[in-house]
């Protein structure tokens, strides 16, 4: 899922020339803090009981007791959040894609 939404953003980073995965560890300091309260929250929800993973519908890896897939969610989704706020800050800051296409 990382790749996937990786390869689907890669355009973003190149037409805009975005900075973000230039700055490696703001952008991990951005996963973490936009994804460790959620990751608390389903540690907590699944330690008791609220909610669980069927085993026959996720890959059989676990850390803590939650899916792989879990886990890359919580990573994936603030990545994709910073690349397209940024993508959009770019566009209005340098006047939208006509301007940019004229340079």
């Amino acid at each position: 899922m990382l790749a996937f939404c990786l390869v689907g953003t890669l355009p973003l980073i190149l037409i805009f020339r975005l900075r973000v995965l230039r700055q490696p560890s703001r952008l991990l300091l951005t996963i973490l803090a936009a994804g460790t309260p959620f990751l608390l929250w389903d540690l907590y929800a699944t330690t008791v009981g609220h909610w669980w993973f069927d085993d026959e519908q996720t890959l059989p890896w676990r850390l803590a007791g939650l899916p792989l897939e879990e886990i890359s969610f919580f990573v994936v989704i603030p990545l994709v959040s910073v690349l397209t706020f940024e993508s959009v800050r770019v566009v209005r800051s340098r006047g939208g894609l006509r301007r940019r296409e004229a340079e």
